[in-house]
Protein backbone atom coordinates (compact mmCIF):
# COMPACT_ATOMS: atom_id res chain seq x y z
CA UNK A 1 0.00 0.00 0.00
CA UNK A 2 1.50 3.35 -1.03
CA UNK A 3 0.61 6.09 0.81
CA UNK A 4 0.89 9.99 0.61
CA UNK A 5 2.19 10.99 3.46
CA UNK A 6 2.65 14.74 3.13
CA UNK A 7 -0.43 17.38 4.22
CA UNK A 8 -1.94 14.33 6.15
CA UNK A 9 -3.12 13.28 9.50
CA UNK A 10 -0.55 10.14 9.45
CA UNK A 11 -1.81 8.24 12.79
CA UNK A 12 0.19 5.14 14.69
CA UNK A 13 -2.26 3.07 16.71
CA UNK A 14 0.06 0.57 19.02
CA UNK A 15 -2.30 -2.57 20.14
CA UNK A 16 -4.84 -1.59 17.20
CA UNK A 17 -5.70 -4.70 16.07
CA UNK A 18 -7.15 -5.06 19.11
CA UNK A 19 -10.60 -4.67 20.49
CA UNK A 20 -10.94 -1.26 21.30
CA UNK A 21 -8.04 -0.16 18.33
CA UNK A 22 -9.92 -2.10 15.65
CA UNK A 23 -12.90 0.09 16.33
CA UNK A 24 -11.25 3.49 16.39
CA UNK A 25 -9.35 2.41 12.84
CA UNK A 26 -12.81 1.83 11.31
CA UNK A 27 -13.99 5.21 12.45
CA UNK A 28 -10.38 6.92 11.60
CA UNK A 29 -10.65 5.17 8.41
CA UNK A 30 -13.57 7.02 6.91
CA UNK A 31 -11.81 10.67 6.80
CA UNK A 32 -9.80 10.42 3.78
CA UNK A 33 -6.93 13.15 5.45
CA UNK A 34 -6.10 10.31 7.61
CA UNK A 35 -3.54 7.68 7.15
CA UNK A 36 -3.95 5.01 9.44
CA UNK A 37 -0.66 3.02 10.59
CA UNK A 38 -1.53 -0.16 12.51
CA UNK A 39 0.85 -1.60 15.23
CA UNK A 40 0.62 -4.92 16.88
CA UNK A 41 2.63 -8.08 17.48
CA UNK A 42 -0.75 -10.08 17.18
CA UNK A 43 -0.47 -11.75 20.65
CA UNK A 44 -3.77 -10.99 21.41
CA UNK A 45 -5.53 -8.96 18.50
CA UNK A 46 -6.30 -10.15 14.85
CA UNK A 47 -5.06 -9.12 11.49
CA UNK A 48 -8.54 -10.15 10.79
CA UNK A 49 -10.02 -6.92 12.33
CA UNK A 50 -7.94 -4.58 10.46
CA UNK A 51 -9.87 -3.02 8.19
CA UNK A 52 -8.05 -2.54 4.45
CA UNK A 53 -7.96 0.92 4.48
CA UNK A 54 -5.30 0.74 6.72
CA UNK A 55 -1.74 -0.15 7.01
CA UNK A 56 -0.85 -3.14 8.89
CA UNK A 57 2.66 -3.16 10.43
CA UNK A 58 3.89 -6.42 13.05
CA UNK A 59 5.71 -5.09 15.29
CA UNK A 60 6.17 -4.86 19.41
CA UNK A 61 6.44 -1.94 21.58
CA UNK A 62 9.52 -3.73 23.43
CA UNK A 63 11.40 -2.97 19.90
CA UNK A 64 12.21 0.71 20.09
CA UNK A 65 14.24 0.76 16.87
CA UNK A 66 11.91 -0.85 14.83
CA UNK A 67 9.67 1.90 16.05
CA UNK A 68 11.55 5.05 15.84
CA UNK A 69 11.75 3.36 12.03
CA UNK A 70 8.01 2.96 11.55
CA UNK A 71 7.49 6.34 12.95
CA UNK A 72 9.94 8.23 10.90
CA UNK A 73 9.41 6.72 7.90
CA UNK A 74 6.23 7.07 7.67
CA UNK A 75 6.23 10.64 8.87
CA UNK A 76 4.03 10.03 11.60
CA UNK A 77 2.39 13.13 13.91
CA UNK A 78 -0.03 11.59 15.79
CA UNK A 79 -0.09 8.30 18.10
CA UNK A 80 -2.68 6.31 20.22
CA UNK A 81 -0.67 4.15 22.00
CA UNK A 82 -3.35 1.20 23.44
CA UNK A 83 -1.00 -1.38 23.39
CA UNK A 84 -1.05 -3.06 26.73
CA UNK A 85 -1.51 -6.66 28.57
CA UNK A 86 -5.10 -5.87 30.45
CA UNK A 87 -5.54 -9.31 32.57
CA UNK A 88 -5.45 -8.09 36.38
CA UNK A 89 -5.26 -11.74 37.73
CA UNK A 90 -2.30 -12.46 35.28
CA UNK A 91 -0.62 -8.75 36.23
CA UNK A 92 0.11 -10.33 40.04
CA UNK A 93 1.83 -13.53 38.88
CA UNK A 94 3.85 -12.17 35.96
CA UNK A 95 5.05 -8.61 37.16
CA UNK A 96 8.02 -8.56 34.56
CA UNK A 97 6.16 -9.67 31.65
CA UNK A 98 3.87 -6.77 32.60
CA UNK A 99 6.73 -4.25 33.69
CA UNK A 100 8.23 -4.83 29.97
CA UNK A 101 4.96 -4.48 27.88
CA UNK A 102 2.87 -1.29 29.79
CA UNK A 103 5.62 0.39 31.39
CA UNK A 104 8.99 -0.19 28.72
CA UNK A 105 6.78 -0.16 25.78
CA UNK A 106 5.48 3.26 27.02
CA UNK A 107 8.47 4.52 27.71
CA UNK A 108 9.88 3.26 24.44
CA UNK A 109 7.02 5.05 22.40
CA UNK A 110 7.80 8.06 23.94
CA UNK A 111 11.55 7.86 23.58
CA UNK A 112 10.90 7.02 19.70
CA UNK A 113 8.98 10.33 19.16
CA UNK A 114 11.63 12.26 20.18
CA UNK A 115 13.33 13.48 16.87
CA UNK A 116 10.11 13.03 14.84
CA UNK A 117 7.27 14.60 14.09
CA UNK A 118 4.72 13.67 16.57
CA UNK A 119 2.90 16.64 18.09
CA UNK A 120 -0.56 14.36 20.10
CA UNK A 121 -0.41 11.49 21.59
CA UNK A 122 -3.56 9.67 23.18
CA UNK A 123 -2.90 7.38 25.96
CA UNK A 124 -5.21 4.21 27.17
CA UNK A 125 -5.42 4.54 30.52
CA UNK A 126 -7.60 3.09 33.33
CA UNK A 127 -10.24 3.82 36.18
CA UNK A 128 -8.49 0.94 37.97
CA UNK A 129 -5.60 3.59 38.92
CA UNK A 130 -8.20 5.19 41.40
CA UNK A 131 -8.05 1.89 43.70
CA UNK A 132 -10.85 1.48 45.54
CA UNK A 133 -13.61 4.46 46.16
CA UNK A 134 -16.91 5.07 46.88
CA UNK A 135 -19.27 7.11 44.15
CA UNK A 136 -18.62 8.57 41.17
CA UNK A 137 -14.93 9.25 41.11
CA UNK A 138 -13.38 13.04 39.29
CA UNK A 139 -10.22 13.56 37.44
CA UNK A 140 -8.86 15.64 40.74
CA UNK A 141 -8.84 12.32 42.80
CA UNK A 142 -5.24 11.35 43.56
CA UNK A 143 -4.23 8.27 41.79
CA UNK A 144 -4.13 4.96 44.38
CA UNK A 145 -3.63 1.87 42.58
CA UNK A 146 -4.19 -0.87 44.04
CA UNK A 147 -3.54 -3.55 41.78
CA UNK A 148 -0.20 -4.28 39.36
CA UNK A 149 -2.35 -3.75 36.60
CA UNK A 150 -3.20 -0.29 37.97
CA UNK A 151 0.10 0.31 38.71
CA UNK A 152 1.46 -0.08 35.60
CA UNK A 153 -1.27 2.11 33.70
CA UNK A 154 -0.39 5.01 36.33
CA UNK A 155 3.18 4.35 35.84
CA UNK A 156 2.50 4.67 32.22
CA UNK A 157 0.31 7.82 32.77
CA UNK A 158 3.55 9.55 34.46
CA UNK A 159 5.97 8.95 31.99
CA UNK A 160 3.07 10.13 29.13
CA UNK A 161 3.10 13.77 31.04
CA UNK A 162 7.03 13.64 32.61
CA UNK A 163 8.29 14.28 29.03
CA UNK A 164 5.33 16.21 27.01
CA UNK A 165 7.21 19.43 27.63
CA UNK A 166 10.68 17.94 26.78
CA UNK A 167 9.87 16.26 23.86
CA UNK A 168 7.13 19.47 22.95
CA UNK A 169 4.17 17.29 22.28
CA UNK A 170 0.34 17.31 23.51
CA UNK A 171 -1.43 14.41 25.53
CA UNK A 172 -4.63 13.14 26.20
CA UNK A 173 -5.08 10.36 28.97
CA UNK A 174 -7.68 8.27 28.83
CA UNK A 175 -9.23 6.52 31.73
CA UNK A 176 -11.27 3.93 30.35
CA UNK A 177 -14.00 2.45 32.89
CA UNK A 178 -15.09 -1.06 31.61
CA UNK A 179 -15.74 -1.54 27.87
CA UNK A 180 -18.10 -3.26 26.59
CA UNK A 181 -20.47 -3.77 22.86
CA UNK A 182 -18.99 -4.24 19.16
CA UNK A 183 -19.72 -1.89 16.27
CA UNK A 184 -22.67 -1.92 14.50
CA UNK A 185 -21.40 -2.99 11.50
CA UNK A 186 -20.88 -5.92 12.92
CA UNK A 187 -17.96 -6.56 11.01
CA UNK A 188 -15.69 -6.59 14.50
CA UNK A 189 -15.82 -7.08 18.09
CA UNK A 190 -14.20 -8.58 21.09
CA UNK A 191 -12.59 -11.97 20.24
CA UNK A 192 -9.79 -12.29 22.62
CA UNK A 193 -11.08 -14.03 26.05
CA UNK A 194 -7.97 -13.78 28.35
CA UNK A 195 -8.46 -10.15 29.46
CA UNK A 196 -11.32 -11.37 31.67
CA UNK A 197 -14.24 -9.39 30.76
CA UNK A 198 -17.21 -9.85 32.37
CA UNK A 199 -19.37 -9.08 29.80
CA UNK A 200 -17.89 -10.85 26.85
CA UNK A 201 -17.44 -14.17 28.77
CA UNK A 202 -21.66 -14.12 30.00
CA UNK A 203 -22.13 -13.74 26.15
CA UNK A 204 -19.75 -16.53 24.99
CA UNK A 205 -21.65 -18.06 27.71
CA UNK A 206 -24.95 -17.80 27.14
CA UNK A 207 -24.60 -19.30 23.97
CA UNK A 208 -24.20 -22.85 25.18
CA UNK A 209 -26.93 -25.26 26.47
CA UNK A 210 -25.45 -25.46 30.44
CA UNK A 211 -23.67 -22.46 30.64
CA UNK A 212 -21.55 -21.80 33.69
CA UNK A 213 -20.70 -18.12 34.88
CA UNK A 214 -18.29 -17.06 37.78
CA UNK A 215 -18.54 -14.45 40.41
CA UNK A 216 -15.10 -13.46 42.11
CA UNK A 217 -16.56 -12.25 45.64
CA UNK A 218 -19.56 -12.02 47.07
CA UNK A 219 -18.34 -10.17 50.38
CA UNK A 220 -17.47 -6.42 49.12
CA UNK A 221 -19.04 -3.60 50.72
CA UNK A 222 -21.69 -3.23 48.36
CA UNK A 223 -25.65 -3.48 47.77
CA UNK A 224 -25.41 -6.80 46.88
CA UNK A 225 -22.45 -7.95 47.86
CA UNK A 226 -20.79 -7.62 44.09
CA UNK A 227 -18.23 -5.48 42.63
CA UNK A 228 -19.76 -2.19 41.18
CA UNK A 229 -18.43 -1.19 37.84
CA UNK A 230 -19.30 1.41 35.30
CA UNK A 231 -19.62 0.44 31.60
CA UNK A 232 -19.09 2.22 27.93
CA UNK A 233 -19.75 1.04 24.61
CA UNK A 234 -16.90 0.24 22.94
CA UNK A 235 -18.21 2.26 19.84
CA UNK A 236 -18.57 5.61 22.09
CA UNK A 237 -15.16 4.71 23.33
CA UNK A 238 -13.61 4.86 20.05
CA UNK A 239 -15.81 8.48 19.18
CA UNK A 240 -14.03 9.68 22.28
CA UNK A 241 -10.43 8.94 21.47
CA UNK A 242 -11.05 10.68 17.57
CA UNK A 243 -12.62 13.96 19.56
CA UNK A 244 -9.49 13.74 22.45
CA UNK A 245 -7.11 13.83 19.33
CA UNK A 246 -9.05 16.66 17.72
CA UNK A 247 -8.81 19.16 20.39
CA UNK A 248 -4.98 17.99 21.70
CA UNK A 249 -4.18 18.80 17.93
CA UNK A 250 -6.33 21.78 17.17
CA UNK A 251 -6.49 23.56 20.98
CA UNK A 252 -2.94 23.01 21.91
CA UNK A 253 -3.87 21.60 25.40
CA UNK A 254 -3.21 18.15 27.49
CA UNK A 255 -5.90 17.04 29.64
CA UNK A 256 -6.45 13.72 31.40
CA UNK A 257 -10.45 12.38 31.34
CA UNK A 258 -12.44 9.20 32.40
CA UNK A 259 -14.49 7.68 30.14
CA UNK A 260 -17.53 6.13 31.34
CA UNK A 261 -20.90 6.35 31.62
CA UNK A 262 -21.56 7.81 34.82
CA UNK A 263 -23.41 4.78 36.19
CA UNK A 264 -22.85 2.29 38.13
CA UNK A 265 -23.72 -1.52 38.03
CA UNK A 266 -23.13 -4.70 40.11
CA UNK A 267 -21.74 -8.21 38.46
CA UNK A 268 -25.19 -9.15 39.90
CA UNK A 269 -27.38 -7.43 38.14
CA UNK A 270 -24.72 -7.99 34.54
CA UNK A 271 -25.35 -11.66 35.43
CA UNK A 272 -29.47 -11.20 36.10
CA UNK A 273 -29.25 -9.87 32.56
CA UNK A 274 -27.81 -13.00 31.14
CA UNK A 275 -30.02 -15.53 33.13
CA UNK A 276 -32.97 -14.18 31.20
CA UNK A 277 -31.25 -15.01 27.87
CA UNK A 278 -29.95 -19.05 29.16
CA UNK A 279 -32.34 -19.80 32.40
CA UNK A 280 -29.69 -23.19 32.14
CA UNK A 281 -27.18 -20.37 33.65
CA UNK A 282 -25.09 -21.92 37.07
CA UNK A 283 -23.86 -19.22 38.14
CA UNK A 284 -20.31 -20.69 40.35
CA UNK A 285 -19.34 -18.35 43.60
CA UNK A 286 -15.24 -18.12 44.19
CA UNK A 287 -13.26 -16.28 46.19
CA UNK A 288 -12.21 -12.64 45.08
CA UNK A 289 -9.64 -12.46 42.32
CA UNK A 290 -6.55 -10.17 43.36
CA UNK A 291 -6.30 -6.34 42.17
CA UNK A 292 -10.12 -6.07 42.36
CA UNK A 293 -11.85 -2.99 43.65
CA UNK A 294 -15.48 -2.96 45.18
CA UNK A 295 -17.02 -0.30 43.22
CA UNK A 296 -15.89 2.32 40.98
CA UNK A 297 -17.94 4.57 38.34
CA UNK A 298 -17.12 7.82 36.94
CA UNK A 299 -17.86 11.42 37.60
CA UNK A 300 -18.94 12.54 34.12
CA UNK A 301 -18.85 16.54 34.79
CA UNK A 302 -15.06 16.97 32.84
CA UNK A 303 -15.98 14.72 30.53
CA UNK A 304 -18.87 16.68 29.35
CA UNK A 305 -17.44 20.08 29.68
CA UNK A 306 -14.57 18.98 27.70
CA UNK A 307 -16.57 16.76 24.51
CA UNK A 308 -19.81 18.40 24.71
CA UNK A 309 -20.92 15.23 23.15
CA UNK A 310 -23.29 12.60 24.81
CA UNK A 311 -22.61 8.96 24.47
CA UNK A 312 -24.98 7.17 22.02
CA UNK A 313 -25.44 4.26 23.99
CA UNK A 314 -26.98 5.25 27.16
CA UNK A 315 -28.44 1.83 28.68
CA UNK A 316 -26.27 -1.09 29.83
CA UNK A 317 -28.92 -3.14 28.10
CA UNK A 318 -27.96 -1.65 24.65
CA UNK A 319 -24.14 -2.33 25.60
CA UNK A 320 -25.10 -6.10 26.71
CA UNK A 321 -27.54 -6.94 23.73
CA UNK A 322 -24.48 -5.60 21.47
CA UNK A 323 -21.75 -7.58 22.87
CA UNK A 324 -24.31 -10.79 22.76
CA UNK A 325 -25.21 -10.24 19.03
CA UNK A 326 -21.80 -9.73 18.41
CA UNK A 327 -21.31 -12.68 20.04
CA UNK A 328 -23.75 -14.88 18.10
CA UNK A 329 -22.04 -13.61 14.69
CA UNK A 330 -18.57 -14.60 15.86
CA UNK A 331 -19.57 -17.68 17.29
CA UNK A 332 -20.99 -18.62 13.65
CA UNK A 333 -17.21 -17.63 12.12
CA UNK A 334 -15.09 -19.91 14.60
Amino acid sequence: MTLNLKNKNNILITGGAGYIGSHIVEQLVKNRNNNIFVYDNLITGSKNLVSKKAKFIKGDVSNKKYLINTILKNNINSVIHLAAFLNISMAETNKKKYFKNNITGTRNIIESIKNSTVKNIIFSSSCSVYGNIKGPVSENKKPNPKGYYAFTKYEGEKIIKKFSKKYNYNYSILRYFNVAGASSSKKIGEIETSHGHLIKNLAIQSLKKKPVVKIFGTNYKTKDGTCIRDYIHVSDLAKIHIKALKIIKNQNKSFIVNCGIGKGYSVKQIIDFFLKINKNTQVVYLPRRNGDVAQVFSSTKKFKKIFKWKSKFKSIDQIMLSSFNWEKIYNKTK
